[in-house]
């Protein structure tokens, strides 16, 4: 399409692009002539009644269809705000802008973006109309640039139509629809009413320099279309005196600009993210000419009309600060910020009237502050005096994407502060974070860092193993080096002596052709049978080797009948082995294994040097470094199998604490479980009760109350929810969202709302852990006063529970110390790192403090220097009662005068329970008061008194079962304090009953090849007792010989067995020897008529009871009552069945194969042995005959039987989990 546009200069000159501008864009602004870079020529304006001469010519623009790529202008990442710093031109829209506030009688023939993102654009027609009255038109035409991409775009054409002054650009699409045209056109006023108050600024602020009558003519109009889009009131007079020039914008009207030339900026902006222009982009003509004149021009032109209209924009923020400081300061306002809508990831600037605060006479002011509360990145900067009326100084902060308010003081440098009277300063930050979400980003970014910190952590230790490695594996080759040297020079002063008495010549007993041979010479020995004990032997012999036997038997020849005839001779062909300084041999009457007669030189052997052996010297160095090659390549293989031994029972160990957590979690599902049953945090859970199993059964509402992390999450507890009916039966449901710091759900049940009955699990609450937090539990501390510990002072079941609670405890992230008596019968080589620690005064006595590491614990071992610990025993003594009250008060002494404060203190037993009472009522209000105290009751038959005052002075108590439990709440010591009374099973060492590694089985063996290993077992125990090897049935006992243990019942069980065909192993002892003789007496009937099916061994033998456990296919626990029993546990963890009275902890830990499915499935266990009822021969006999049936009948199932009791975990795994959760019920009592 044809055009007709003025032209103002020759035609033979061009217009040029030049490359360098900022988006290959060069602004052509305004209306210039020939090259006129006036601003006078710049700001006039289009004229209604004329037009401008010129000679036309036609042009068109030809857009490609290929697609344009995108160009964007990146922001510096710490840009200023819109509006308070200059910014850089903004491309085409910039140049558009400036176009209309000159007055320019062209079409600006560039598009922004927002056109050039139209498909299919082929051409753009420019045409300006005017009213009927006036002149039809004013083009001109240029071509444009043509660039290496082409743009694709759909046809559009831009109308202009004067009104008010100003040009509205109406765009319309030929291959698009009504609706996007309406849109586009909306849009498109939009950004020109924007365009247009900028612009008639920028005109009205030029116009003073130098305005013709011409250019002035509209522009009361202008102004008008001005106000009107600003929609501010301006009175006439006013009006009149802003066109003149003779005002500046304040007020409503500078505000009002100000924002709409920000919104401005933001569209023009977003527009700017152009593409890549191809060669129709720009104006262009056939010559292209660098130094072209109108281009220069036109640079100078839209460099003037951008700082003026950066400096407007100064202004503009300028009379909108002064507005706001003298608001303020009438107002006694001493802060204010600017903008007054602070937004994230934008800057600030903060104002301060000095004159109106502690610091006006200080010389230097600073803001120190942070953001979110004072908990997210602090900041500190000098403040700087401005032109403000008032004393009013500023500063510019950034606040971050994060926040959600700003809270600040100011202060000197030094010690004077202005911290708004105590409540600091603060700004809330519109548009940022939520709380909420706040705190879930700052858990994030602490989840982040503790994975980074243990990933570090992981590498240094990584780096330092591996550097404790290559320094021991420098060790140890120096140790093989030094221990090869040594062997060799033994060998060879042994060699040498053996040389030196070695036969050289012929003898009248054997001799060799040729009497000259070396290394791999074929040689003839022999040898005259009727000289030694072999003359009467049919056949004859060699067997030999060399250098002293170095390589055992590696020669070995029959001898054949020589034909010489003076003598009885006989000979064999040998070849001399490498490296041979001496043979070695004896003759026999047959081959090795076979041979009954020898002839070895009266105990000597025969020895015979080689004339010409392998260099001596040479030999040794060799020798010396075949023995060190061997003793690395030994200790490669040693330690591989120790490694991968030590990674097998780390791996068996770690499954086994994670099935034993799932059985923790499952133990109370009919009454309460979770989905998922591992609770992940930052995940919901949903929680399903059963109150049919509860104390809220029946009930009509059923009320979920819960929190996180013991109830002392910082969210605090939750609202109360009520419970929805589930799919399932009786089940009610709540869902739950847990937070990412949480480490434990805590929660209870109610009947109402407002509480009524409470299902709070007998006042220890439900507690279910959290995986996957960034929160980890606070470590408690756990002091034990104990008498016992093993296995430095073992006596009885109380010294392995003191140690190995402690162990599993501390292995679970908790700190624990142990308190014990120094006896001087201490078994101090199990004590690691022992050293005097201190000493105090208490009781009229020197107490010295000792410290150690027993099995990785703590110990501080008390020795007070009147000789109460200096009996060579620890029990036995006639004033029992006295040695260990003492101790029990030094002990607590020793908490208060060491600075302790332990969160828990745990006694046992009546040897220790003085520290129970003597805690409240001498310590607690003295230093001591953040202790809680627990008590362990490990046998009630000593000291009940003891046991009793205790009980009531205690936070807690337990004793070593629930079963046992019940069994003694009716005993008047117990009775009046069961609200607070548990029973927990305990367990036994896995490190010390391990079948993997017991060096004192055969076969070390998992639950993967139980069957191998027992059956080895099995071998080894009937060839050590003596008994009969054959696949029978084995019936372990081991026991303490007492009533206790149902001595009756273990004699009816042996008889029993006997005529079942089994075998019978029993070891034990009785303290009382009317029961010892009476056993001994039973051995000697059984090993004379059972001599290959029964052993008694009555006494104590440590590694034959891990024979026993091993080689047994049951164990047999008829007790007549069992506060807990240990036998049982370690029978199972060797996969031996156990057959137990059901009483006390037997009753706890046996499920029976036939009755006790669903017990054992509701503790998240599988049957795992046989028990009976009564305490008589009936009841034993109906447990032991329905096992030696399973085992006759049905040999895989009681395979299968080992393999599950094998994966039980009996360790202390679950019973240190069940301690924790009393030890945390006894310090939410001090609430």
């Amino acid at each position: 399409m044809d055009v007709p546009l003025p032209l103002h200069r020759p035609l033979s000159c061009t217009s040029v692009s030049n490359a360098i501008t900022h988006l290959k864009i060069k602004p052509f602004l305004g209306f210039v002539s020939h090259g006129t870079t006036s601003l006078s020529v710049q700001s006039s304006s289009w004229r209604r009644d004329g037009m401008v001469t010129g000679v036309p010519f036609p042009f068109c623009a030809n857009f490609s269809g290929r697609r344009r790529r995108k160009v964007s202008t990146p922001r510096s990442q710490q840009s200023s705000p819109k509006g308070f710093v200059p910014r850089k031109p903004s491309g085409m829209s910039t140049q558009r802008k400036v176009q209309k506030s000159n007055g320019d009688k062209e079409s600006q023939s560039t598009s922004t973006s927002k056109e050039s993102e139209i498909p299919n654009q082929k051409m753009v027609e420019a045409k300006v109309e005017t009213s009927d009255d006036d002149t039809k038109g004013v083009v001109r035409d240029h071509k444009f640039l043509e660039d290496e991409d082409e743009i694709n775009g759909s046809t559009k054409s831009i109308s202009m139509s004067p009104g008010h002054g100003s040009s509205q650009f109406v765009e319309s699409e030929e291959t698009g629809d009504d609706d996007n045209d309406a849109v586009k056109l909306n849009e498109s006023k939009r950004l020109e009413e924007s365009d247009f108050l900028i612009d008639s600024v920028i005109r009205e602020q030029s116009g003073s320099q130098g305005e013709t009558n011409d250019s002035s003519k509209g522009s009361h109009a202008v102004d008008t279309k001005f106000y009107e889009i600003l929609q501010v009131d301006v009175e006439p007079q006013q009006l009149k005196e802003i066109n003149a020039g003779s005002v500046e914008y304040t007020g409503p009207v500078a505000s009002k600009l100000l924002e709409i030339t920000k919104a401005s900026d933001v569209e023009h902006t977003e527009s700017n993210e152009i593409d890549d222009l191809d060669s129709n982009s720009f104006f262009k003509s056939d010559l292209v000419e660098e130094d072209d004149p109108l281009t220069a021009g036109t640079v100078e032109i839209g460099d003037s009309s951008l700082n003026l209209r950066l400096e407007m924009e100064a202004n503009l923020r300028r009379q909108a600060i002064e507005r706001l400081a003298e608001e303020n300061f009438l107002q006694g306002t001493r802060i204010f910020c600017f903008p007054e809508v602070v937004k994230p990831d934008e800057d600030v600037e903060i104002f301060l009237n000095i004159g109106l605060s502690t610091l006006k006479n200080e010389p230097d002011v600073l803001i120190m502050g942070a953001f979110n509360e004072w908990r997210y990145r602090s900041f500190t900067t000098r403040l700087t005096e401005t032109h403000l009326n008032g004393d009013w100084w500023s500063c510019k902060i950034h606040v971050p994407k994060e926040a959600y308010r700003a809270d600040f003081v100011f202060f000197n440098g030094q010690d004077v502060y202005d911290n708004n009277d105590g409540n600091d300063f603060s700004i809330t930050v519109e548009g940022g974070m939520q709380i909420i979400d706040f705190e879930n980003f700052l858990l994030e970014e602490k989840r982040r860092e503790q994975e980074k910190l243990a990933k570090e952590q992981a590498e240094r230790e990584r780096l330092e193993e591996e550097q404790r490695r290559i320094e021991a594996e420098k060790a140890e080759i120096e140790a093989d080096r030094a221990q090869a040297k040594d062997e060799t020079a033994k060998k060879k002063k042994v060699l040498q002596e053996l040389m030196a008495k070695a036969t050289k010549t012929r003898d009248i007993t054997w001799y060799i052709e040729p009497s000259e041979f070396k290394c791999e010479d074929k040689v003839r020995l022999y040898y005259n049978k009727s000289s030694g004990p072999l003359s009467h032997a049919k056949d004859l012999w060699i067997h030999g080797g060399y250098n002293n036997w170095k390589d055992g038997l590696s020669i070995v020849k029959k001898l054949v009948k020589s034909e010489r005839i003076d003598g009885d001779w006989w000979y064999t062909e040998v070849v001399i082995p490498d490296q041979a300084l001496v043979l070695d041999w004896v003759f026999a009457d047959g081959p090795p294994k076979h041979a009954i007669a020898y002839d070895n030189n009266h105990r000597q052997d025969f020895h015979a040097i080689v004339p010409k052996h392998f260099p001596e010297e040479l030999y040794w160095v060799e020798e010396e470094h075949q023995i060190f090659k061997t003793l690395q390549e030994e200790r490669r293989l040693r330690e591989a199998a120790m490694c991968a031994k030590a990674e097998k029972t780390a791996l068996l160990k770690a499954k086994t604490k994670e099935r034993t957590m799932k059985s923790f979690l499952l133990s109370q599902k009919h009454v309460v479980y979770t989905e998922p049953l591992d609770i992940q945090a930052g995940s919901s859970v949903r929680v399903y009760y059963n109150p049919a199993n509860t104390v809220l059964s029946g009930k009509p509402e059923i009320w979920f109350r819960c929190s996180f992390n013991r109830w002392t999450h910082r969210l605090g507890p939750l609202p109360p929810q009520k419970m929805l009916p589930a799919e399932n039966g009786t089940h009610v449901k709540a869902t739950v969202k847990v937070p990412l710091d949480a480490y434990m759900m805590d929660f209870v049940f109610s009947e109402r709302e407002d509480g009524g009955i409470f299902d709070n699990k007998s006042r220890m609450d439900y507690h279910i852990p959290v995986f996957g937090g960034v929160a980890k539990e606070p470590p408690m501390h756990i002091v034990h006063i104990a008498v016992e510990m093993a296995p430095i002072a073992k006596v009885g079941g109380l010294g392995d529970v003191v140690t190995s609670l402690s162990r599993a405890v501390q292995d679970l992230n908790h700190n624990v110390d142990i308190i014990l008596p120094k006896y001087d019968c201490l078994k101090m080589n199990n004590v690691k790192d022992f050293r005097f620690h201190k000493s105090y005064f208490w009781g009229g006595t020197e107490i010295k403090v000792w410290f150690g590491k027993v099995e990785g614990l703590s110990v501080y071992f008390l020795e007070p220097q009147n000789g109460l610990f200096w009996k060579g025993c620890v029990y036995g003594c006639s004033n029992d009662g006295e040695r260990f009250g003492f101790f029990c008060h030094a002990a607590l002494e020793f908490l208060l005068q060491g600075g302790f404060s332990p969160d828990i203190i745990h006694c046992h037993d009546w040897s220790s329970a003085p520290v129970a009472w003597l805690f409240k009522e001498q310590y607690t209000h003295y230093g001591l008061s953040k202790s809680r105290i627990v008590f362990t009751i490990h046998n009630l038959e000593f000291g009940a008194d003891l046991i009793g005052r205790a009980m009531t002075h205690a936070d807690k108590a337990t004793t070593v079962s629930p079963t046992y439990s019940q069994e003694v709440s009716r005993n008047p010591v117990i009775a009046p304090h069961l609200h607070k009374f548990h029973g927990i099973v305990n367990g036994i060492d896995p490190d010390i009953w391990d079948p993997l590694n017991d060096k004192f089985i055969p076969i070390p063996y998992t639950s993967e090849n139980v069957v191998e290993g027992k059956t080895a077992a099995k071998e080894a125990l009937q060839q050590k007792l003596g008994l009969k090897q054959a696949d029978l049935p084995l019936v372990g006992i081991i026991t303490r010989l007492t009533h206790q243990k149902g001595i009756h019942l273990i004699k009816h069980a042996i008889w029993r067995t006997l005529e079942r065909n089994g075998q019978v192993v029993l070891l034990g002892s009785a303290p009382d020897p009317r029961i010892q003789n009476d056993f001994v007496n039973l051995a000697n009937q059984l090993h004379s008529t059972y001599n290959d099916r029964a052993r008694l061994c009555l006494t104590y033998d440590e590694p034959l009871s891990h024979l026993i456990y091993a080689g047994a296919d049951f164990i047999l626990v008829p007790s007549i009552f069992e506060p807990c029993g240990l036998t049982q546990l370690t029978a199972m963890r060797y996969g031996s069945i156990p057959v137990v009275r059901k009483t006390g902890g037997l009753y706890d830990t046996v499920f029976d194969v036939d009755h006790d499915k669903e017990r054992a499935q509701q503790c998240g266990l599988g049957p795992n042995g046989f028990s009976f009822d009564g305490a008589d021969a009936a009841g034993v006999d109906y447990a032991l005959n329905r096992a030696l049936s399973a085992w006759y009948d049905d040999r895989d199932w009681f395979n299968s039987l080992c393999k599950q009791v094998m994966e039980q975990d009996w360790s202390w795994n679950r019973p240190a989990l069940d301690y924790l959760e009393l030890y945390h019920a006894a310090r939410k009592l001090r609430s």
